[in-house]
Order: C-alpha cells, then structure tokens, then sequence
C-alpha cells in the first residue's frame, strides 16, 4: 500500500500554483450532462475525484477529449444513459450531484449512494426535500435513490432548506436548470464553487441569478449550449499550503488564488502570527518565531471552513499557550486525526464538538494513518513541521483532492516521497 515519507523539519521557501478548485470540478463536470454540444472545461485538477467522475460520464456515453493538460472537452449529447455505474459512484462522495444533473436532462435518475471520506454521518435529507419539491417521486433505499417525475411533472418551486446544505444547493441547482418554471432557494449555501458552479451553467445558457446569497433563483431554459469555461483556484488547497507554511516557516508565494476567497482562512492564519502580503491573484506568506494561540469556529462560507479545520489544528499544536477549535458543521470531524497527531506529540483535549490545543514545542516523527482527505493532509503538514522520519499512510483519501502534492512540496524544498510498495 502507498504511503508518503516525509523527514521533516525543513522550512518551505518558494513559489506555488494552485489547481482547480476540486468542490467546484465535481459539480461541474456532472453538469455538462446537461449541456447540448461540447463543453471545454478548462483548469481541472487531475485527481481521482475528477478521474471518477470522468469514468462515471464516459461510461455513460460521453465523448470526453483531453486535448491538453488541465482541459476536458466533453460531449455528453448522446447519452442516454439515467443509471451510472454504482461501482464507480460508490468510489467517491460528489457523485450524488449525477441525481440532480440527470434528473434535469432526463427527468428520472437511478443513482447509488456514494462514498468518499466517512468522518461523519452526512445524510442526503435536504437533497430529497429539493428533489420532492420540484415534483420528483423518490424511493430510497439503504443502496440508491431513485428519481421519476410525479404525477403533475416536474415543474420550479420554491424551496427553503432547512439548513445552508452545500450538496443540496447544488443538486437543485442543477435539477431546476431544464425544469419549467423559476426555481428559488432560501437559505442557500455561499460556497466559491457554488458560485463557480452558477456561472458555468449561466455561460452555457442557463437563467442562474443570486449565487453567492441566501436566495438563488433558476428559471428554467429549454436547452444549455455548448461552450468554454475555467474552473476557479482551489481555495482549500491553496488554505493547505498556506497551514503548511505557518506551521513549519519559510516564505512562499502562492500563485492562482483569489484572494477574497482566502480570507477567512488568511485571517485566523494572521492572528497567529504569518505575514500575509495580498496581490491580484497570489498571496505571500511568510512565518518566522513562534505561533500565537488563536480560537477557531468551523462555519458555512463565508465563515472559516470545516475543509481547513484539520489542518490549522496541526498549527494550533506548534502554538504557545492553548488555542480551542470549534467544528459546528461536522462535530465528528475531530476523531481519528486528532489521535495521530496525538502520537506525534501533539496535546489535544476533545470534549463535544471542541478540541482544546495545548501548544507544544515540537512534534516528533511517526507512523500515522489518514482517515479523510482533509486529515491526511494535516498529517502531512504535521510530519513537515516534526522532527525525524514520518510514514502518512491511506494517502488514497489524500490524493482524491491533492494534485501533484509531491511534486509542488519538493519544489518549496520539503523531503517528501511517495513509497509504492
């Protein structure tokens, strides 16, 4: 099984390009199975969500090109297909945004429940009430969910979600898109990539307004056009990096980020001591001396995001005094990770849905397993930061969201190496 060795205790120093943003490829790549012609994607990461989610259309009957490094053309007029692969589906947890993407080409869709990282319970509610609302009839089982029209048809409604779900802003979105009628969402979530997901669709011919508030509004249009569009800089990968030079020193210039999105990531890694230097579309930081305490809530954007969660805690461990980390989206969240770095040295105390930091002056080299993709990042910024030898392990939930990690790591001066065996 493959795993990461990392010696750590290396400042990173240099310049960085950060990939698309993986949330708003795996929205947008089940999208253009409503678009008529061919859709050039452009910016798309290459990793396995991405890979799967390409696999998923193809089998389906896409056409699907990749005519140069980080663009995919894809030409999903001829499918016919409402019922993807359920092997593949199950390989990764974006693949329910196909139910709300079929239900919009097709009316109908057979979709398996899908896997991915398993840090907490995420249950699918939000996206039957979307589905129901439109006038969908659904039957979901321990296994699928399926999606037939109800006895009036599908048609636009006006729909409250009972809490900002990002999945189920997306997959109404994507639902109401080719459904008659205006579509509204209340209490919409404000992510980046929904808000990338709604321009997409709007340069392709869709009728998406309110993206980026709390109410969304989508009048349906008989058909999408084919067209061109670049998906948006990965604002967590970009926050990874950012946690990694916080926690470990140097000076790096990040390159391909939107620095509106960064904020409230920048913010808290500010308070703790980085230096922060903005620009158009990269931001330098740079950390030298000790850390400062800092208190963290996890919130739905524009708050700090549970996707950064893991990996300021690491930077928590290497702070004086004692920080308090809040997850309100996920409180499971803190199980399995928190325990690895406890083995590295780490002083984490959980109670509920709070761990309390008690900063350390260094963390040490282990043997340490990732359980989600968040968390094996933070255990790679973790052996960065420690002393002697680390072994991350389970680096398949890593590379679902990382592209290139190795490489761009290397080329800030860290010794990190992927071992195959």
């Amino acid at each position: 099984m493959a795993k990461y060795e990392i010696n750590g205790g290396k400042p990173l120093n240099g310049t960085i390009t950060i990939s698309g943003a993986k949330n708003a490829a795996v929205a947008i790549l089940p999208a253009a199975l409503l678009v008529h012609g061919v859709c050039r994607i452009e910016n798309v990461p290459n990793i396995s969500d991405t890979c799967i989610m390409l696999g998923i259309l193809k089998q389906m009957g896409a056409q699907i090109e990749y005519p140069e490094p980080g663009v995919v053309e894809i030409d999903c007029s001829s499918v016919q297909c409402s019922e993807p692969d359920g092997d593949l589906v199950k390989k990764m947890r974006a693949s329910y945004y196909l139910m709300g993407a079929l239900l919009g080409r097709f009316g109908k869709a057979h979709v398996a429940l899908p896997g991915g990282c398993n840090f907490a319970s995420r249950p699918i509610d939000q996206h039957i009430k979307g589905f129901l609302a439109l006038g969908a009839e659904v039957d979901e089982t321990e296994d699928y969910v399926a999606l037939t029209p109800g006895e009036e048809g599908l048609r636009g409604q006006r729909i409250c979600l009972d809490m900002a779900s990002v999945g189920a802003t997306i997959n109404i979105m994507l639902a109401a898109t080719l459904i008659p009628g205006q579509t509204v969402i209340e209490n919409a979530a404000k992510e980046p990539h929904i808000v990338d997901l709604a321009n997409f669709l709007n340069t392709m011919g869709a009728r998406v307004s309110g993206a980026g508030t709390d109410t969304m509004k989508i009048r349906g249009v008989n058909c999408l056009h084919g067209g061109t569009y670049a998906i948006i800089p990965d604002q967590i990968e970009a926050g990874t990096y950012m946690a990694a030079v916080t926690a470990v020193g140097g000076n790096v210039l990040v390159q391909n980020v939107i620095p509106k999105h960064m904020e409230c990531i920048t913010n808290k890694l500010q308070e703790m001591g980085a230096k922060i230097i903005n620009y158009d579309d990269s931001i330098r930081i740079i950390r030298s001396g000790r850390l400062r305490q800092t208190t963290v809530k996890t919130r739905p954007y524009p708050g700090f995001p549970t996707d950064m969660q893991a990996q300021v805690c690491v930077c928590m461990s290497l702070a004086g005094g004692i920080s308090r980390l809040t997850e309100s989206v996920y409180e499971t969240r803190f199980f399995g990770y928190c325990t690895e770095l406890e083995s590295m040295g780490a002083k984490i105390s959980i109670n509920g849905k709070t761990a309390t930091v008690s900063g350390v002056e260094k963390l040490r080299g282990a043997t340490v397993c990732a359980h989600d993709l968040r968390a094996g990042a933070a255990l790679v910024i973790a052996g960065l930061a420690a002393e002697g030898t680390t072994y991350v392990e389970h680096i398949h939930f890593i590379e679902r969201g990382y592209e290139d990690l190795v490489e761009k790591l290397t080329s800030l001066g860290a010794d990190i190496r992927r071992l195959d065996n």
